[in-house]
């Protein structure tokens, strides 16, 4: 037989070896006629898929982007540490409103690129989209790494301006993130996989201390002086130190940049949103197979071959459009889902920006940071974030990868994590009644309090928070995550522009926030209540019984252009219409 004349099916299964010499998953679809039995088979396939070194691959891909995000937030509190010898002292000293700008500036950014990516993700593709955000969040981090001052530009505010662009990037990562990371994971597994991508952030962190710590150290000779006596090599040393801390954090990024570019379309958004079922199953095939990039030709010709046409079927899954979405979730059913993700994430973000981002602050207000040096004290600031970080931060993240697919499900740690977070910040606010918070035993166990803080923040609202794109079906994924992430990150603007105004208020102030913050928990326990246990739930088993979607698994195709429906689903339709 010549080889124009072959079967283009068995002419790609003698080229790629069919199953005899490898698992050539294509073939598992090939023969299936039924658009809908193939798509439901499709998803089955990634559902009970197990975990494997792809579920790997997922989580070292999305991870390393939080990792960037998370390094990129929190150093620039250490970094601004170091730059005021250099920059603003004496009649330019730094302005609680200007150092609250350069810090918030990231947020205001992230707002932004979290609803805008989000809804981009939503119209455009879930890949087209992603790797964007890495990109910008490079490019941003490398011009922060080289400005300067001069008479005619305000380094303050170029840095805040950079930081608000980069802010874009890193809020952009939420969603695209969070949302590939869902559609792509195994049922079983999902929760876990979804909460060691965000568990990224505390690897971030721990890099972002250990990176300060080594530029502290390298500086040592130079910053051996008190504030008042830096100048010359010292403050050549500080602007060395704080351009390498704040550029290395290009460097994770850079290096996942390829992957992110070249992971495959979700196979829900092409079967769910674009109703492209051999789409969708080619997609499935590579991803199971563990190869990249998009589906090729001969993949969906070996599909097409059985004649399933994407128009044969219509599962009410398309693109959403503004009004669908408001139209939706202007149901109280379906919108107290949205308000509960997003003022969980409001409400943790408050008090977990407030912190972190004031962390030099914090451990001078309880009695850690100190030093008669800008050597001492920038190491002993180093040191006492580290030690938060590696004993609270990263516990916690990993308590929640274990437990939250095992034994508890995401509703119940989201719950224990804000109760734990109330009765922590009460105890906290009362014990800075202490005139000397340095002296004696106090301190320490602030301290100690302040690590169970970070644990029950990861250990339970800062995760699960992150899980909310379960919560929604496909159409509405992408946007309804980036709405939530969104307002949390409105909430850290809120914290450092208001809030944050007592924590650089010394003992007294840090009693006042921690008293708003304990009040806040106890609303986030309320919040909660809102949301949905999605732990065991395929996603659209979500979608089906917490947000009234038709399940296309209920529609059974007659011949090539009708369709007939169970009684049960077009009384579902008839109320959807």
């Amino acid at each position: 037989m010549s080889l124009e004349k072959e079967d283009p099916t068995q002419e790609y299964i003698r080229e790629n070896g069919g199953n005899a010499a490898f698992h050539n998953y294509i073939n598992d679809f090939s023969h299936i006629k039924d658009p809908l039995e193939r798509r439901r088979l499709a998803l089955e396939k990634i559902d009970n898929a197990g975990f494997s070194w792809r579920s790997v691959y997922l989580i070292l891909v999305a991870g390393v982007g939080f990792l960037n995000d998370s390094y990129d937030i929190f150093t620039i509190s250490i970094a601004l540490t170091m730059m005021t010898p250099i920059y603003f002292s004496g009649d330019n000293g730094l302005s609680y409103g200007l150092s609250t700008w350069i810090k918030s500036a990231t947020s205001v950014g992230a707002v932004i690129g979290q609803v805008g990516f989000g809804i981009m993700s939503d119209m455009l593709g879930r890949k087209k989209v992603y790797g964007l955000e890495l990109l910008l969040i490079i490019v941003t981090t490398i011009f922060q790494a080289c400005i300067g001052s001069a008479p005619g530009l305000n380094f303050a505010y170029v840095l805040a301006f950079m930081r608000l662009f980069q802010g874009i990037g890193i809020g952009g990562d939420y969603p695209a993130a969070a949302v590939i990371t869902a559609e792509f994971a195994t049922t079983k597994w999902r929760g876990a996989i979804m909460s060691a991508v965000f568990a990224s952030q505390g690897w971030g962190q721990v890099l972002g201390a250990v990176v300060a710590v080594i530029c502290v150290k390298a500086g040592k000779n130079d910053i051996m002086v008190s504030k008042s006596e830096c100048d010359g090599k010292c403050l050549k040393a500080l602007d060395q130190m704080w351009r390498v801390l704040i550029g290395f954090g290009a460097v994770p990024g850079a290096m996942a940049l390829y992957y992110r570019l070249t992971i495959p379309e979700s196979p829900r958004y092409s079967l769910d949103v674009q109703n492209d079922i051999n789409l969708g199953t080619a997609e499935v095939s590579r991803y199971l197979a563990g190869e990249l990039g998009e589906a090729e030709q001969e993949e969906l010709d070996v599909l097409k071959k059985t004649g399933v046409e994407v128009d044969n079927i219509d599962t009410t899954q398309k693109k959403a459009s503004f009004n669908e979405f408001l139209s939706h979730f202007s149901q109280w059913k379906y919108g107290k889902i949205l308000i509960g993700t997003s003022l969980s994430w409001f409400i943790l973000d408050v008090a977990f920006y407030g912190l972190n981002l004031n962390t030099s602050n914090v451990l001078k207000a309880i009695g850690i940071s100190s030093g008669k040096t800008l050597y001492s004290s920038l190491l002993s600031t180093c040191k006492g974030n580290l030690i938060l970080i590696c004993a609270g931060s990263v516990p916690g993240y990993w308590f929640s990868v274990a437990l939250i697919d095992t034994w508890m499900g995401r509703k119940s740690i989201q719950l224990m994590g804000f109760i734990a977070l109330t009765i922590i910040f009460a105890v906290i606010a009362g014990l800075q009644d202490t005139k000397d918070p340095s002296k004696g035993g106090i301190s320490k166990f602030s301290f100690a309090l302040y690590i169970f803080a970070e644990f029950f923040s990861n250990f339970g609202p800062n995760t699960t928070t992150f899980l909310c794109s379960e919560q929604f079906p496909s159409r509405f994924r992408g946007t309804a995550h980036g709405i939530s992430a969104g307002i949390g990150k409105v909430g850290a603007i809120f914290s450092q522009t208001v809030i944050g105004y007592y924590v650089n208020r010394g003992t007294d102030g840090l009693k006042k926030c921690m008293g708003i913050y304990s009040g806040l928990m106890f609303l986030g326990v309320l919040s909660t209540l809102l949301t949905n246990e999605t732990k065991g739930l395929t996603l659209e088993e979500v979608a089906y019984k917490f947000h009234g979607d038709i399940d296309p698994n209920q529609f059974i195709a007659n011949g090539s252009d009708q369709q007939e429906v169970s009684s049960e689903t077009e009384d579902e339709v008839n109320k959807l219409a």
